[in-house]
């Protein structure tokens, strides 16, 4: 056998009790695609950082073309041939992508001097392998595929061989991720090695060789990409059986003979520099009745979760909430019995450094149950933290740590609950406002927080799923609106919606994107 350009043996890595990483071993051939998965906080990103220098290895080593790479050095193992794209790019918006792909490969006071050097070694770069790009444009004029071309070429001007994908097409439109797709062919034909690492199973089994699975810090499986399937790998991952909720079709005209609770009326929002954010937003979503958004990142979305949680105002038009015109004020949406689950769950869902229970109780401390007088009444908090913490299967280390040592997946169903909690136990929500509730989360927290919504919409809430998802939507959706440049495209049945319309709409082209920001122009709203 020829020596793997890549063998990790024996890796092992604990953060305090904690054994994130048991003795794991791999090999990386030239010219393979090794898929890795894993549930969340199975063990993924601590190996790539290991990897990638981020974190130092209590044993086990690294070598690259049977070589030690030493431990905890980024600069070695860029040296060595291993480059990164992240799931959430690392590119200045602001400079040009010539000067993004340049940025720490050269002194500055060199950098004038090879700039006409470097234009050509880049533009060689991406006519070889297939990435079309545009040295001087701006990175924050560029759609989301563009960058992430700009994150590979930018990978290869450095020289890797071995090139870590996470969650590659996590915010691609289905066209975007063809091309990827097809980029990833001609690497692996001109001799690159790649690592990949996704949630989505369709895109495993498709893209990769072999695939390795971890659990609980574990190397449990190694499978040939060839000679397994969804529901074995699924398996693999979490331990047990996955069944993956899905919509059961509505009766013919149900939905139309349920109450209205949300209804947007020509609805239009601006941002604090005056840019147009939603442009004449129409919409009603019913009770018990899913509504899916699709969208590429930063079309809008973000924006109109914000404007129905009370965070961001109507500039133009109405919006209003079983009937009645809300102001943007979101103790006004929680108290009307709206739940939110956001986004960024790091960053906007928890208060990473407060406790469990705190977080718990967060949106609904006005509540006299929670408060009097202005003072928390903690017991009650935390006996409500609790109860939420079992009904919603919170797996933490207890209710009094804080929000950030908990998983993503945990994390999320913190959140969660939270929101479907938020009119008391046994009433569901009078809305759903979910925002890519199951974003980078492995399939068993999928599958728990689908069956949560569908639950929701079951007893009576009225759902609004935004999602990148377009799997998710078309599993959850009763009806779909796109989402392009701050315009929204009529809610259609999700059986009317072919996946290459779907597509188009996202990208701002076919008849259901009409009346967009004109001339291709992308308005990036997040």
């Amino acid at each position: 056998m020829p020596t793997p350009i890549l063998r990790l043996s024996g890796i092992t890595k604990r953060f305090g009790t904690l054994l994130a990483n048991d003795a794991i071993s791999l090999e990386l051939q030239r010219g393979e695609v090794l898929a890795l998965l894993g549930e969340n906080g199975a063990g993924k990103s601590t190996l790539v950082s290991i990897l990638f220098g981020h974190y130092v290895a209590d044993a086990g080593t690294v070598e690259v073309d049977g070589r030690p790479l030493p431990p905890g050095q980024p600069r070695a193992a860029l040296a060595a041939g291993i480059g990164m794209v992240h799931q959430h790019f690392t590119l200045a918006d602001n400079l040009s992508v010539l000067d993004n792909i340049l940025l720490g490969t050269q002194p500055l006071w060199q950098w004038r001097l090879e700039r006409r050097a470097a234009r050509a070694k880049v533009l060689a770069l991406a006519q070889r392998f297939g990435l079309a790009l545009r040295p001087n444009a701006r990175v924050g004029e560029l759609s989301v595929g563009e960058r992430q071309r700009v994150e590979i070429v930018k990978a290869l001007y450095r020289g890797a061989r071995v090139l870590i994908l996470d969650e590659p097409t996590a915010v691609l439109t289905p066209h975007e991720a063809e091309t990827l797709f097809a980029t990833l062919a001609q690497l692996i034909a001109q001799g690159l090695s790649v690592i990949f690492i996704s949630h989505k199973l369709d895109e495993v089994l498709r893209v990769s060789d072999r695939i390795a699975v971890l659990r609980g810090g574990k190397l449990v499986a190694q499978r040939a990409a060839a000679q397994t399937g969804k529901a074995e790998l699924a398996e693999l991952m979490v331990g047990r059986v996955v069944a993956m909720p899905e919509r059961a079709p509505s009766a013919q005209g149900a939905e139309d003979a349920a109450p209205v609770v949300l209804a947007l009326e020509q609805a239009g929002a601006r941002g604090a520099d005056g840019r147009m954010l939603l442009d004449r937003l129409s919409l009603q979503v019913r009770a018990g009745e899913i509504v899916g958004i699709a969208g590429v990142s930063g079309n809008g979305q973000a924006a109109l979760a914000e404007l129905l949680s009370g965070t961001l105002a109507a500039t133009e038009g109405r919006v209003a909430l079983a009937g009645l015109p809300m102001p943007a004020r979101p103790r006004a949406w929680i108290g009307a019995g709206v739940a939110r689950v956001p986004e960024d769950r790091h960053a906007v869902g928890v208060v990473g450094d407060l406790a469990v229970w705190e977080n718990a109780a967060s949106e609904q401390l006005g509540q006299p149950r929670f408060s009097r007088a202005g003072v928390i009444r903690r017991a009650a908090a935390q006996r409500f933290a609790r109860e939420l913490v079992a009904r919603f299967d919170v797996r933490t280390a207890g209710i009094d740590v804080p929000a950030r040592t908990m998983s993503g997946g945990n994390m999320q169903k913190l959140i969660l609950g939270r929101a479907l909690s938020v009119r008391g136990e046994g009433r569901a929500p009078l809305l759903v406002v979910a925002s890519q509730p199951t974003w980078g989360l492995d399939i068993g927290a999928v599958a728990y927080v689908r069956a949560r919504l569908l639950e929701a919409a079951r007893e009576g809430a009225a759902v609004l799923l935004i999602s990148e998802d377009l799997d998710e939507l078309h599993a959850l959706a009763d009806r779909i609106a796109v989402m392009h440049a701050g315009h929204l495209t009529e809610a259609r049945p999700t059986a009317a919606w072919t996946l290459a319309e779907l597509g188009l709409a996202m990208a701002g082209a076919g008849d259901g994107a009409r009346g967009g920001a004109g001339h291709g122009e992308v308005l990036h709203a997040a």
